[in-house]
């Protein structure tokens, strides 16, 4: 059997990569098959269950599955309107709209963000790679590699903060200047750098500079410190957030990945990539300001 890890998987280690893929297999299965040497990374044995894998690994598993009985639906590719900000022939960037997931997932309906990718990939001729995420709700600068090595390369970049990252987001309660937030998430590092650019009334719009990239990190340190991000249903204020419904129409939270800058892989030149603020959250911008 042969697998190509995804950015839903790249993070971990070579046991729940096997565990998650291979559902029906039991766990005791997966560690005989590293002991005996029948799982490959890119054609190398690999034995070790702590092994880390990276986006666009090949993982071949030399054992006999059919003894295993799977009953899982196939994700197929489904035609979605994509705004494409950026493309060449390893990597694509994409204007993601907001409340699109990126993948199907326990509670998610309708079509997802990777379908429209596969289908649209196709057409083209390459498989897409998602190899950073961005939440559901969240809208703006995505990043898709179509074939492996690049996606190996921008993962890897990511991981090394090679690529900046910046992120408009609104919220709750009247910050000033400009700070860094240094705490761990999940036991790792995380750090977030932030600018005021804007006071409201008891909100505050802020530039934000994620230098790692923890899941939900934006929204959870802006929560620690106090400034949960406006329409934020997870770690926001549940009054705030109805209050903005009501008055300003935001059913989401305000969150947008403005613009990623990199070292391109396809020509080693410098990439600026740039997502304008979408409709919803210019709107309340501009009823902020009367």
């Amino acid at each position: 059997m042969e697998l190509i890890v995804d950015q839903e998987n790249f993070y971990a280690r070579i046991d729940k990569f096997l565990r998650k893929n291979l559902k029906n297999v039991p766990l005791s299965e997966i560690y005989k098959f590293l002991r005996k040497g029948l799982v490959k990374v890119n054609g190398k044995t690999v034995r070790e269950p702590s092994y880390e894998i990276q986006v666009g690994d090949k993982i071949t598993v030399d054992a006999d599955l059919s003894v295993y009985q799977r009953d899982e639906k196939e994700l197929r590719p489904v035609p979605i309107k994509l705004d494409i900000l950026y493309e060449d022939e390893n990597l694509l960037a994409i204007n993601k709209k907001p409340n699109i997931a990126l993948h199907p997932g326990e509670g998610t309906k309708g079509t997802t963000l990777i379908q429209g990718l596969m289908f649209y990939g196709k057409k083209k001729g390459f498989k897409p790679y998602l190899v950073h995420r961005l939440d559901r709700e969240t809208s703006g600068v995505l990043l898709v590699a179509k074939n492996p090595k690049t996606a190996r390369t921008l993962s890897q970049m990511f991981r090394d903060r090679l690529i900046e990252k910046e992120y408009l987001a609104l919220v709750h309660g009247i910050l000033k200047g400009k700070g860094v937030i240094d705490k761990p998430l999940d036991g790792l590092e995380a750090v977030t750098e932030y600018v005021v650019l804007k006071n409201f009334d008891n909100v505050t719009l802020v530039r934000v500079l994620p230098h790692t990239g923890r899941t939900h990190q934006i929204r959870k340190h802006m929560a620690m410190i106090g400034h949960p991000v406006v329409g934020d249903k997870l770690y926001g204020i549940k009054e705030v957030n109805e209050f903005f419904k009501e008055k300003y129409k935001l059913r989401r939270q305000f969150l947008h990945c403005l613009r990623l800058v990199f070292t391109n892989p396809s020509f080693y030149g410098k990439l600026v990539i740039k997502a304008p603020l979408p409709d919803d959250l210019q709107r309340v911008l501009e009823e902020l300001s009367k």
